[in-house]
């Protein structure tokens, strides 16, 4: 028998990818992928032991799901974004399953120092971007390595498709962005 919490885990992968893909607009209504060698869709990365690459890549981003009941944000954070690195992509992002809501009300957190590099390269203030994608701003104490930002996986899943459109991304051509 199966670990129940892998299994949830990995249900909560599959529905994050299956939620991108299809707001992309990078499968038909059967889920199949227009293009099957894009590097613009969304996968389940495969597990690299030592030297994780994250749960989902989603250029430019390694998403690291989790569907847990008591929250370790920083952790996970960090976490993230180490395995960003390990998989060779620019930002690390940690999604939280939301218990009793649909997949688009799914919770990613990012840190501070990630937040105002995407914000950057969007070419954005911070008013500004915080509006767009509904941002909010988790502050924990004076320790800056524990302050993150949360947004929906709805508005997430705007900001990846807009980051794709301005910002060029190495494997995503142009035509699918």
């Amino acid at each position: 028998m199966a670990n129940p919490n892998k299994v949830k885990g990995t249900a909560w992968e599959s529905a994050i990818r299956d939620y991108l893909n299809a707001f992309l607009g990078l499968v038909d209504a059967h889920g199949k992928f227009f293009d099957p060698m894009s590097g613009a869709n969304v996968r389940r990365a495969a597990q690299e032991g030592a030297r994780d690459v994250g749960d989902i890549h989603c250029a430019p981003f390694v998403l690291e799901a989790k569907n847990t009941k008591s929250p370790a944000v920083p952790t996970w954070l960090r976490q993230a974004e180490v395995e960003a690195r390990h998989a060779g992509f620019p930002f690390g992002v940690a999604v939280r399953k939301v218990r009793g809501s649909a997949v688009p009300m799914g919770r990613v957190h990012v840190s501070v120092r990630t937040w105002t590099r995407i914000r950057l390269a969007l070419g954005m203030s911070a008013a500004e971007f915080a509006a767009l994608y509904g941002w909010s701003v988790s502050l924990r104490g004076l320790d800056t390595s524990r302050w993150y930002l949360t947004t929906t996986l709805r508005d997430f899943a705007h900001l990846v498709g807009d980051y794709r459109r301005n910002v060029p991304v190495a494997g995503v051509t142009r035509a699918v962005r």
